[in-house]
């Protein structure tokens, strides 16, 4: 079982946030903290994440699995970048569990960017002679020189523990399914929105029709100004887009949800 971060009260209807590659549950905790006040928000670390068990395997249909696993009802579902292949799986291999679903800057198709350079660089620090982020950060920026993502892959370092806390090996090795996607021979008919970053190249013109094969009722819009990370650039912009698409959804006519 994941490990998760509930809030929310529990009669709330139920949202599920899977994170990105390298991330956890906590990257989404203002976006969380917010929509706390209208749903019971579960934010997972996924498996090789955080402080979820590490697996041997690292594919979306078992990604998926795991996710379907903390759900008993159909619940809103929310996932980003790996999170959001994630949570198209869920949606195509247990639709009765989706009432409706957001995926945040990717796409169902295969990319060519393996992200095994940052992997590289987390392996270069020196962990028994490190006290501090500050100090980790120092290491790091000698192969990284983006502040953003320093400190993006540092919330995941253990200092105390002196440790990532992330299944470095097995991401290195699973990377190709990572950055690829699965044949699922499946449609998810219920509302879908593909929300991405304006300044991000992760979701094409051209992987619209590759997404409404799969998605037939997908929709898509923008987040003015952000880029990959548009949880963490834009972060009241997207709990609006949340809270819209998911609160139409509750005001349909019940004959007309999933």
């Amino acid at each position: 079982m994941l490990n998760t971060l509930v809030s929310g009260d529990e009669g709330a209807p139920p949202l599920l946030i899977a994170h990105g590659l390298f991330g956890s549950a906590r990257n989404w905790g203002a976006v969380q903290k917010r929509l706390s006040d209208t749903y019971r928000v579960t934010a997972a670390d996924m498996r090789n994440h955080g402080d979820s068990p590490w697996e041997d395997a690292h594919d979306y249909p078992s990604m998926a699995d795991d996710l379907a696993a903390l759900l008993d009802a159909p619940s809103f579902v929310l996932g980003h970048s790996m999170g959001g292949k994630a949570a198209m799986a869920l949606a195509l291999r247990h639709p009765d569990l989706v009432a409706g679903l957001i995926v945040a800057d990717i796409a169902p198709v295969t990319y060519e960017h393996t992200q095994t350079h940052l992997i590289d660089a987390m392996r270069t620090l020196d962990l028994s002679a490190i006290e501090s982020r500050r100090e980790a950060d120092a290491q790091l920026s000698a192969q990284i020189d983006e502040p953003g993502v320093r400190a993006f892959l540092l919330q995941s370092l253990d200092v105390p523990g002196k440790r990532w806390k992330l299944n470095l090996d097995v991401l290195e090795r699973e990377m190709p399914k990572i950055i690829g996607w699965p044949e699922i021979d499946a449609q998810f008919d219920g509302p879908t929105l593909f929300l991405s970053g304006a300044k991000s190249d992760y979701v094409l013109p051209e992987y619209r029709e590759r997404a409404r094969a799969l998605f037939p009722n997908a929709r898509f819009a923008e987040i003015k100004d952000a880029g990959h990370w548009l949880h963490a650039e834009k972060p009241r912009d997207v709990e609006t887009t949340v809270r819209g698409f998911f609160g139409d959804i509750t005001r349909m006519p019940s004959d007309h949800r999933v």
